[in-house]
């Protein structure tokens, strides 16, 4: 099976030469983890791939200092929460340019701000109600201190917002979210120049359809491709078509030259059973080809002339996302800045400057689970459930005892996970031994580290 998949990806990610009507590629730098390195080194690890382009979830001070004369730039983020405030006091949006935009500006390349992240989805939120007025009071800040100019203001929108996405030519989107939020913020975005911010998950698409959807299809491998009934252009790959239904959306209330940026993207390297499609070797032929398809093609059939814009999700995998496995398994390198499969992720690394294609097997042992710790449970229930663990349910929790060579981190949930995976491998993994009654969750990434090396069986 390892050859084979070895072989799988040479194919995928195999060298062609970078044409001249190149796109671009970023990376999503998120930070939901508690094991991540320094934002220095992170700076550093981005300069070695030749990745010029971030985004992030906040204003994260450190990281906005580390990314200062880096030559990277990035798009931030005003927080989900934060945009009622912006929206009702424009004192409080001036303090926040101020605080997070010109102090660090322009030694720190910020190239936008995006205002929340998929506000704009399937149903008419406050937030959404909140998201125009609140784009508006930042647009005036940055005005106030001439930073108008090289900064824009945006909002990622999820691909719920579409009421119809196939064909692509008829792609439109939802009717009660046109008049309450797309279309007040389309204006916005035509009258200060800037421009559209779209998530694109051909991952989610898939897991929910594959019945309907060829997996080939969707990680940009050779496929017969789909023909749109509407216009007769043909499409290979599951994201063009995803992207251009967005592009007809716009079409259709007259925002034909609205230009478009893919802020997230990408495929996850693990998952639980029932999320089909996620694993490494799938992972690696997405972001490879996607890599490939953005660096050396054209735009999409609708968009020809237009050079793709994207930033893969995620930088890291990040080991306190909540949700399924494969909410922390996005990332393309571990924390320890190793990389979850190679692939390229500049032009340098197009044209053979990088090393072959490969699967970390060190690191996720094939058909291989642990149990962990849940990050979105209460004290006092994990550590009920750490008790249990160690107690009447009689794992090994040694290691974790003082100078036991996995008592630190000292910490409730690093301890909880230890006692739960040494509790569902004496169990052998059957199914109802990672409960904990709802603290514990199965991961497909082995949280071994240094000494501390987690059961895999007994």
């Amino acid at each position: 099976m390892a050859s084979q998949a070895f072989s799988i990806l040479i194919l995928v990610i195999s060298a062609i030469a970078v044409s001249d009507a190149a796109g671009s590629v970023g990376i999503n730098y998120g930070r939901v983890a508690n094991n991540l390195p320094s934002p220095d080194k992170v700076v550093q690890l981005l300069k070695s791939q030749g990745v010029t382009k971030v985004k992030i979830f906040d204003t994260e001070p450190a990281v906005l200092s580390a990314l200062a004369n880096s030559g990277i730039s990035v798009v931030v983020c005003l927080p989900n929460e934060q945009l009622a405030t912006a929206a009702g006091d424009q004192s409080f949006a001036d303090n926040w340019v101020q605080d997070n935009i010109s102090k660090y500006y322009p030694a720190t390349k910020i190239e936008a701000i995006a205002a929340g992240n998929e506000i704009i989805g399937a149903t008419v939120t406050d937030e959404a109600k909140s998201l125009v007025p609140a784009m508006k009071a930042i647009q005036a800040s940055l005005v106030k201190f001439n930073l108008d100019s090289n900064i824009k203001v945006s909002s990622p929108i999820a691909m719920s917002c579409m009421g119809n996405s196939y064909p692509p030519s008829a792609g439109s989107f939802l009717a009660e979210m046109v008049d309450a939020a797309i279309k007040p913020m389309l204006d916005f975005l035509k009258q200060t120049g800037s421009y559209l911010m779209v998530n694109v998950y051909p991952f989610f698409a898939y897991r929910y359809s594959n019945n309907q959807i060829p997996l080939d299809y969707a990680l940009f491998k050779e496929n017969p491709g789909v023909v749109d009934s509407g216009n007769g252009n043909k499409y290979n790959s599951l994201f063009e078509a995803q992207l251009d239904a967005v592009f007809a959306a716009l079409s259709a209330l007259k925002f034909d030259d609205m230009k478009v940026v893919v802020t997230e993207t990408g495929w996850p390297s693990a998952g639980d059973v029932s999320e089909l499609g996620a694993g490494q070797v799938n992972a690696a032929t997405y972001n490879g080809n996607l890599v490939r398809r953005v660096l050396t093609g054209n735009g999409t059939p609708l968009r020809p002339n237009d050079p793709l814009s994207v930033y893969i999700f995620a930088l890291f995998n990040e080991n306190q996302k909540p949700g399924p496995t494969s909410e922390r398994n996005f990332g393309l390198f571990f924390p320890d800045m190793q990389r979850v499969y190679n692939i390229p992720l500049s032009e340098k690394g197009l044209n053979g400057n990088f090393p072959p294609p490969t699967i970390n097997v060190t690191k996720i042992a094939a058909g291989q689970t642990w149990c962990l710790a849940s990050p979105n449970v209460n004290q006092q229930k994990l550590q009920e459930a750490l008790d249990y663990a160690c107690g009447q349910g009689g794992a090994d929790c040694g290691p974790i005892q003082p100078n036991g060579v996995c008592f630190n981190p000292n910490t409730l949930m690093a301890h909880a996970s230890y006692a739960f995976n040494s509790y569902y491998q004496k169990n052998a993994r059957v199914s109802g031994s990672c409960v904990f009654d709802g603290a514990a969750f199965v991961s497909m990434q082995s949280p071994s580290y240094g000494n501390c090396q987690y059961p895999t069986g007994y």
